[in-house]
């Protein structure tokens, strides 16, 4: 019988800031696998996740099939928006919520993790980030610095991530992101260059594919995922909308769960994934594949 075993497997998560989101579900579902699991946490969240676990607010969440609970080996302070320290603006480095953290940027991250593991320490890195300062508004009204911010913690981030740990992977990792349906077709309300910045994503997921794997040999694919009610997402404001919608006219006609994509994420940084890199996998009840709505709502068939 096929198991998707991680057993002595390392892996880092980028995004986790609650139980709510994928990136919590994908660090789930890796664990469950037996992967040791680490998280990068934005720093404002930080303080806020590390008090809701150490009082047990998310131990429900937190609990295995074995009926212990998800530990992470670190949690590391993560803004991805800055590629060294230097990069972040005065303000940013003495601000309350960051100036206690250290180094929060993508080089403090990679040089925590060597200090913590080691050389050629990781199997396994998702980045499960996205920031769209503008996405309630229409890509017309959105300003140059609201698109940039957009591509730069969507999309380049990866590429960041991609370029400063994959000489600390092991031969077979595996990198994974998180993309969304609005990169190939319209989703009105989902704006503020978030769509552009989800296309950029997979285009780089492809040559990042090719370079990395070449270079590091590793993989790199992504996952576009159905919309999710978390709580990042509420950011969106139409996400309710957009849950429902997809539900009344995907295939599969009940609404996506985190824990499916978490469990998608497990096989595609699995040795069973081994042949599997530059690939966009839909996790959306196949919403994807329809080419029209259906007039007659949930029931419909």
């Amino acid at each position: 019988m096929l198991t998707i075993d991680l057993a002595g497997k390392r892996a880092l998560v980028a995004g986790v800031a609650d139980d709510a989101g994928f990136g919590f579900a994908i660090a789930k579902s890796l664990a469950e696998a037996g992967a040791r699991v680490s998280v990068g946490t934005w720093p404002p969240a930080l303080n806020i996740f590390m008090n809701l676990m150490e009082r047990g607010k998310m131990n429900e969440s937190r609990k295995l099939s074995s009926g212990q609970l998800l530990e992470f080996e670190k949690i590391y302070p993560l803004d991805a928006a800055y590629d060294t320290l230097g990069d972040a603006p005065e303000d940013i480095r003495t601000n309350k919520r960051y100036k206690e953290t250290g180094d929060f940027s993508i080089e403090g991250l990679t040089r925590r993790v060597e200090s913590d593991f080691g050389a050629q320490s990781l199997d396994i890195v998702i980045h499960s980030l996205a920031n769209g300062p503008e996405v309630k508004k229409p890509l017309l009204e959105t300003t140059r610095p609201g698109y940039l911010t957009a591509l730069s913690v969507s999309a380049y981030s990866l590429v960041s991530m991609v370029s400063r740990l994959a000489p600390l992977m092991r031969k077979g990792g595996s990198f994974l992101s998180l993309t969304y349906m609005a990169s190939e077709r319209v989703i009105p309300g989902y704006g503020g260059g978030m769509s552009s910045a989800k296309a950029a994503l997979e285009s780089d997921t492809r040559t990042l594919a090719f370079e990395a794997g070449r270079r590091y040999g590793v993989r790199v694919n992504t996952i576009s995922a159905g919309p999710l009610a978390s709580r990042a997402a509420s950011a969106i404001g139409i996400i309710e909308k957009m849950v429902e919608y997809c539900a009344a006219n995907s295939p599969l006609q009940d609404p996506l769960q985190a824990e499916e994509v978490g469990n998608a994420a497990a096989f595609l940084c699995s040795p069973l994934a081994s042949g599997i890199t530059g690939t966009i996998v839909y996790v959306d009840k196949g919403y994807h594949s329809m080419g029209m709505a259906l007039d007659g709502g949930p029931s419909a068939s």
